[in-house]
């Protein structure tokens, strides 16, 4: 595989449009349900006239991404490994592409759970990173919080540094792959919702809906697919403290075949911005993928 796109949004979306037609070979993975246009209304954007709807124009983008040429993967990834000429991009389900360039485009917010205690013991043992944060339980008790494979690896990497790791899931929707290694890694999987987290100075409890406590020291509420800032340090780039990549005037990053669009490289988050970077991303990452064959 020559190109790897990371993310359905419209900035994915438009880096597989623009990329494909450049006459290399494209996947992108990505669900358009992670995209932050799905379900809601356009009304801001060059060419729309009254309110379009998102989903189906997101359902429109990857329909014409699949005709020029790219395969659409609905996953999420879960890693990239980085190796001296390629890439491996690791899904869900288990399965691994090596592309000889990625384009990240899957955003950058973090989803809250907006339950009581979320807020307040935010940095206090609540957290929406593992692999950030990770170190400063070690031989603590933690519990993650989601359903889908962000959630799942964070339980299963928590459980080379907590003393116990359960995972709060009320309704899972992530591969059965993701599951069992989570379970084989020894992660206590409890399939109830999570109503509350309390404490003192520092976070001590998680309420369950059931009225059931879990004594734990830290909350990791991880609600989708890892984002682009996550899947970033995988590649070797730093994030800056806000999450964001810095990018150059052709969406590359510090590392070379690495491309980054859409929220991921700061604000406006907006539509026309997410698109705009994504032509300008798939287009240098064919240049790139020409320029390496000669």
């Amino acid at each position: 595989m020559d190109i790897v796109i990371i993310g359905a949004g419209p900035a994915g979306i438009q880096a597989a449009i623009h990329a494909s037609r450049g006459k290399v070979s494209v996947t992108m993975i990505g669900k358009r349900e992670n995209s932050a246009m799905f379900g809601t209304h356009v009304e801001n954007y060059f060419g729309v006239g009254g309110k379009a709807d998102g989903s189906e124009m997101l359902d429109t983008g990857i329909s014409q991404a699949v005709i020029f040429g790219a395969i659409h993967i609905e996953e999420n990834v879960t890693s990239i490994k980085r190796s001296d000429d390629a890439f491996t991009v690791t899904t869900e389900n288990g399965s691994e592409i090596v592309a000889k360039a990625v384009i990240l485009a899957s955003g950058i917010s973090r989803m809250k759970l907006n339950i009581p205690g979320e807020k307040e013991f935010f940095g206090k043992g609540v957290s929406y990173c593992a692999e950030c944060d990770c170190n400063f339980y070690k031989g603590k008790r933690v519990a993650v919080i989601g359903d889908e494979s962000e959630a799942a690896a964070s339980a299963e990497l928590m459980t080379g540094y907590a003393s116990h790791v359960f995972w709060i899931t009320e309704n899972t929707r992530t591969s059965d792959v993701m599951i069992k290694k989570a379970a084989d890694a020894g992660v206590e999987i409890i399939n109830k919702k999570a109503a509350a987290i309390t404490g003192k100075e520092k976070v001590t409890q998680l309420i369950l809906a059931d009225g059931s406590a879990i004594d734990t020291d830290g909350v990791f509420i991880e609600l989708g697919g890892r984002s682009s800032s996550d899947l970033a340090m995988d590649a070797g780039i730093l994030p800056d403290a806000d999450g964001t990549i810095k990018v150059d005037n052709k969406c590359g990053t510090s590392v070379s075949g690495v491309y980054a669009c859409g929220d991921i490289t700061g604000k406006p988050w907006q539509i026309a911005k997410a698109v705009g970077e994504g032509a300008t991303a798939g287009i240098s990452a064919v240049s790139y993928i020409k320029d390496n064959r000669m």
